[in-house]
């Protein structure tokens, strides 16, 4: 690490350090409360990826976190089953399997509560992306995907071995979307798949292949000689699964282990119209019902209550050509298949909603004001409380007893951390929890500014300024868009971290302008239809008001974004030339071609338009229409698997660029997607922004980067 100008260690100064520092996801708390575990991920020997590990916590936050596995693939997604026993996730191979050409998928494993080494519950030639966990039952029903047709791992496996033997990578499509993020959907489709209980040894069998070796007593149960010998049966529970399973890793598995809540994708009359709802399935016969569902609404994040009576999810209304979406919590009555609004008067969106132990309340995150608390709303009263007035936090965990929550929390001046909160004390401060991955020092502070637009709407932002900054010594500016749109800056971020922009002498503001979410609809409302319009404004006001500032030199500014932040980037571009440099990452630059090939078109259209029959809002906001007005230097940056914002948005705008002769550079990454998901990868991408910024805004001689 280097020393900063204190005289303390930070690991901002060199991008090896700032990648070793280690990375917290995920947090599963034991049915009896005495074990904490998250997910740690840190460099692997070689330096070219990060390879994850489960470490456990002391809920107490008397012992130091210690590290409970170690393997190349690593591990990740921990929880706990009814008899203590941890659940994870990993491509480790099978010790007992017979060696095999394929590379392994993730599996299901099982580290025993009881101690001793990690084995195989189930695996899946596509691999195990979900598991869930029934509270008061060993039952447990888990994600994979599989091809068509496919009865068991076997068939499975043989279906995708053909497919490999005969060269054939063609996928059929007959329903939208095609696409997701970075990959390609089909041929094989999620399934839901469920075990009565965990195997007591050894991998859980399918009953039709097993069939043809072993009895069925076998099979389903333990034999009477040796209990170690007995096997599992797997029902899978939705055999003629599809696109409709887009949502399958999105479900609950009820206290005591007989139905299944799921989040099923559903197709309207055409393409443009798609819904998500909620089916409950019987986990005995595979029947399956409709629990929860509107042409208009999106329903998500199914949970039981403690007597399995209830289920609590949101509701989200879609967004229109006039309206914002907007979000809820929705109760729904299990015995009498009524719901009702949980957060009625509440002016944000709930999310991730946990039951309280005796199921008198529901704990729940929404994004506020630069912020992403808990709150805990009654069930009776619809009485709310904020239980933290500052961070972000995730991952909540609700002990048993009702005594403690646990969390993750970040903000923009911590990366994840695990916490321990009362579980009804309002704006609290948390007990952080020993763990990995603390940082001691930062190169520079964190504050809170307000700019004041000529419509009179406030617009907040964070503004990290670096050491030594002040009115002799003033700091240049680096305005970051955040992406979204219906977004905000509130949490710590590693792959836009303005600290490393810090430790290099910059100021880096952080607005948050009309569309943004967290302060209420109206907000989002101001900028609705018309991203060139009032965000844009918002974002000029924003830094306005940052400038007017003694310790920020208004002399040397820069602009960056990433996606929606990558649109607003280009729009600047094409609007103002008061910035000395723009760097626009995976960005929007053709708004009419962008709808069609993103890979959720129906998303977006209903904001915009159908292009063909209403093109004013595509015209009047599409940056590549004002290309001519460019005369920024910009760095364009844009991954080849990025089905979000397809390649081609980059390949335009850089085409635009060059021929008309603007001052720019094209960095491209040929293997990553919407964000740079790689060791190597990401310190290229900064050390080229680094560069280009440090020509552009600092006046240094441009330094190509070593390996480019």
């Amino acid at each position: 690490m280097t020393d900063n100008a204190a005289g303390h260690a930070h690991p901002f100064a060199e991008l090896s350090d700032y990648n070793a520092i280690p990375r917290l996801g995920g947090l599963a708390l034991s049915p009896d409360g005495t074990r904490l575990v998250t997910s740690v991920a840190t460099l692997n020997p070689e330096k070219t990826k990060w390879q994850t590990a489960l470490w456990e916590i002391d809920p107490d936050g008397k012992d130091l976190a210690r590290r409970l596995t170690r393997s190349a693939p690593g591990e990740s997604a921990p929880v706990f089953a009814a008899t203590g026993d941890l659940l994870f996730r990993s491509e480790r191979a099978d010790p007992d399997a017979v060696k095999d050409e394929e590379e392994p998928k993730a599996g299901l494993w099982l580290l025993p509560a009881r101690g001793g080494e990690a084995r195989l519950v189930l695996s899946r030639p596509g691999g195990v992306s979900a598991v869930a966990v029934a509270r008061d039952s060993t039952a447990i029903t888990v994600v994979a995907a599989m091809n068509p047709g496919a009865m068991d791992a076997k068939s499975d496996g043989e279906r995708s071995k053909a497919r490999k033997d005969a060269g054939v990578t063609a996928l059929l499509h007959e329903d939208y979307p095609v696409r997701f993020w970075d990959h390609d959907l089909g041929p094989a489709w999620p399934h839901v798949l469920y075990l009565p209980e965990i195997p007591l040894d050894g991998p859980a069998r399918d009953p039709v292949t097993e069939a043809e070796e072993d009895t069925p007593d076998q099979i389903t149960a333990a034999s009477a000689g040796d209990p170690s010998e007995g096997r599992v049966e797997v029902r899978d529970l939705t055999p003629d699964a599809g696109i409709t399973s887009l949502g399958g890793d999105d479900l609950a598995l009820s206290p005591d282990g007989t139905r299944i809540a799921r989040t099923v994708e559903v197709a309207g009359a055409s393409a443009a119209h798609r819904r998500s709802r909620i089916e409950l399935v019987d986990t005995a016969t595979g029947e399956s019902r409709v629990l929860a569902e509107g042409d208009d609404y999106n329903f998500g994040e199914p949970a039981f209550s403690p007597d399995g009576g209830f289920l609590v999810c949101y509701r989200e209304a879609h967004s229109t050509y006039d309206e914002p979406p907007d979000q809820t919590l929705w109760l729904l009555d299990l015995a009498t298949d009524t719901g009702r609004e949980l957060t009625p008067d509440l002016d944000l969106w709930p999310g991730s909603p946990t039951w309280t132990p005796d199921g008198s309340g529901v704990y729940f995150t929404a994004t506020e004001r630069g912020h992403h608390p808990i709150f805990r709303v009654e069930v009776g009263s619809g009485a709310v409380t904020r239980l933290t007035s500052s961070g972000y936090y995730s991952e909540l965990q609700v002990a048993a007893d009702g005594l403690a929550v646990y969390a993750l929390r970040a903000a923009y001046d911590s990366p994840s951390r695990p916490v321990r909160l009362d579980p009804a004390a309002p704006d609290q401060d948390p007990v952080y929890l020993p763990s990995p991955g603390t940082i001691e020092r930062l190169p520079g502070t964190l504050q809170r500014i307000q700019a004041t637009t000529e419509d009179g709407a406030s617009i907040p932002s964070w503004l990290v300024l670096p050491d030594g900054a002040s009115a002799d010594a003033p700091a240049p500016l680096l305005l970051w868009i955040h992406g979204g749109p219906l977004m905000s800056w509130n949490a710590w971020s590693w792959r836009w971290c303005p600290w490393l922009m810090a430790a290099r002498g910059y100021a880096v503001l952080l607005p948050d302008p009309a569309l943004s979410d967290g302060y209420g609809q109206d907000f989002v409302r101001r900028g609705w239809g018309q991203w060139g319009g009032t965000p844009f404004t918002d974002l000029m006001a924003a830094t306005d008001a940052a400038l007017e500032r003694a310790d920020i030199d208004h002399t040397r500014t820069g602009a960056m974004g990433g996606s929606f932040g990558g649109y607003m980037a280009n729009w600047i571009a094409t609007h103002t030339d008061r910035f000395d440099a723009i760097v626009t990452h995976a960005s929007l630059w053709h708004l009419d071609g962008f709808s069609g090939a993103t890979d959720a078109s129906y998303y977006w259209e209903k904001e915009f338009g159908d292009p063909l029959k209403h093109p004013e809002r595509y015209d009047a906001n599409s940056p590549h229409k004002f290309a001519d007005d460019i005369s920024t230097p910009m760095l364009v940056i844009h991954g080849d698997k990025d089905y979000r914002v397809p390649i081609g948005e980059g390949l335009r705008l850089w085409y635009d660029l060059r021929k008309r002769g603007v001052e720019s550079k094209f960095l491209y990454f040929p293997d990553e997607n919407h964000w740079v998901l790689t060791p190597g990868n990401a310190a290229v991408w900064y050390e080229t922004v680094f560069a280009f910024l440090a020509q552009h805004v600092l006046g240094e001689r441009w330094e190509r980067p070593d390996l480019l």
